[in-house]
Order: C-alpha cells, then structure tokens, then sequence
C-alpha cells in the first residue's frame, strides 16, 4: 500500500471513531449495531470492527449479551485527568484569543469578592483606544456587566444581603441605583443569559457578560467584553453578545463538562 494510500485510510478510521463518540454523546440510551450501521451510514461488518475495538479498550461498555452499547469508563477518566490539568485563568486565554481573533475587542474573567467584581484574567484587543484593567481591579457588581451577571447566579435573599439598605453606590451617570431596576435587570439576565451595561463604571465604556457555569450548575465567574462608544454599532453589537455567549458556554464545558 502507497503511504498516501495508508494515510487516507487511517483518517477514513479515525473520523468513523470521532463519529461513533459523536453519536453516543448525542443518544441518551444504549445502541445496537444496525442502530449504529444505519445512523452513520457505516458497513456493519466495519461498525462491529470498531465497537469491538472500542470495547476492549474501554471506551464503550455493553450489556450482558453484548447487544446494546453505550460510552465506557475509559472516556470518563481521560475527560477528568484533563480537567485537573486545567484552569480556569488558563482556558480563558485559550478562549479569549478566539475572540480577539474574531471581534479584536477586550475580552475580561470576573469572580465575585463580596459586592466587587474582581478582575483576574484579561485579553487587550489590538485597537489602540480601548478599555484597559489590570489584575486585581474591582468594581461594584452592581454597577458592571459581568457583576450583574455573578449577581444573578445568587438567590435574592443573599443580593438582599449585600444591599442592606437598599443604596448603590453611584459611579458615573448611568450607574443603577435603585434596587428594584437592579432586580428587574437581573431577571432579565436570568432568563437571557446575557447582560450588559452602557457606561455604568466607566464613562463611554459598553460591556457585555455572560455566566461560566460549575459542574453543580452554579455560575463561578463572568466573561465580558468591553468596547468603547465609538466603536458601537448594532451589528457588532450583536456579533460580541453572541461570542461572548460561545465563550463562556466553550470555558463551561472544557472546565465542568456543562452541556
């Protein structure tokens, strides 16, 4: 066999592989050869082959007669030894540089620190007007995009706690301060899964968050990007909020398996 020859044939047998663990993360229940034959259009002499493979090597499990098949420990294991390599700091900038690449606007990681959004990962956009933070900045939650956004992974009970009576501090001119409008837009991110804030720490400085979810569902952290006025237009606008929503859903997912 020609090396051309034998290179064609060993990526024909990797993408069948790909395609069988693409098609069990898809299916929530066990399937059979002829299932699986069918569905990717695959020679069941050449499925069986590779379930078989599969098999042995852990990959796959199956039932006591060896009929059904579904995803096997094997997976599982490289999938957790792969996230304890990882961090979150670190999956950002892989994630961050994606959307430089694509939108070239600064792109942000916030924690929570009690009622601050705490700045601890940043990637700069190439445009020499841009907002620029450094590590270990803070900002009223209330009064940013990203905070609003940790905010609304709380219950209000715990937001009410933060706000005792019920003052925000005010920062520039379109800062929130009351605590109704506050809630209302927390709703609105909830149901959303986005929020934004129009010059409300910085003046001139648009931004828009989106959740990083823990593997219990809870939200751990926000990404944001920050763009100034001048460059605001709706279409952009819109093409930001939605990578900043792959992003984050991206980090969720290679972090804490979230679907």
């Amino acid at each position: 066999m020609k090396e051309t020859e034998k290179q064609t044939t060993t990526v024909k047998s990797a993408d069948r592989v790909l395609d069988i663990f693409e098609l069990f993360a898809e299916r929530h229940e066990p399937i059979n050869l002829t299932e699986l034959s069918r569905e990717l259009e695959m020679p069941a002499s050449s499925a069986y082959k590779l379930l078989q493979n599969l098999l042995a090597r852990g990959y796959l499990e199956s039932d006591k007669q060896g009929k059904t098949f579904r995803l096997g420990y094997k997976l599982f294991e490289i999938g957790s030894k792969y996230a304890q390599r990882t961090d979150l700091a670190g999956e950002f900038q892989l994630s961050a540089q994606k959307m430089i690449d694509d939108i070239n606007e600064s792109v942000f990681l916030t924690i929570r620190n009690g009622e601050m959004a705490l700045y601890i990962a940043e990637k700069q956009s190439t445009h020499p007007v841009r907002f620029v933070s450094h590590l270990g900045m803070q900002l009223p939650l209330h009064a940013t995009a990203m905070g609003k956004v940790l905010l609304s992974g709380m219950p209000e009970v715990e937001i009410a706690k933060l706000y005792p009576d019920k003052q925000l501090g005010r920062l520039t001119d379109t800062t929130i301060t009351d605590f109704g409008e506050l809630m209302k837009q927390i709703d609105r991110i909830r149901a959303d899964g986005v929020g934004y804030s129009i010059g409300e720490s910085v003046h001139g400085i648009r931004c828009v968050a989106a959740p990083i979810y823990g593997a219990s569902g809870q939200i751990v952290s926000a990404l944001g990007v920050s763009m100034p006025e001048s460059r605001w237009e709706p279409v952009m606008w819109e093409r930001i909020g939605q990578s900043v929503l792959q992003g984050a859903k991206e980090i969720s997912t290679k972090l804490y398996y979230m679907p």
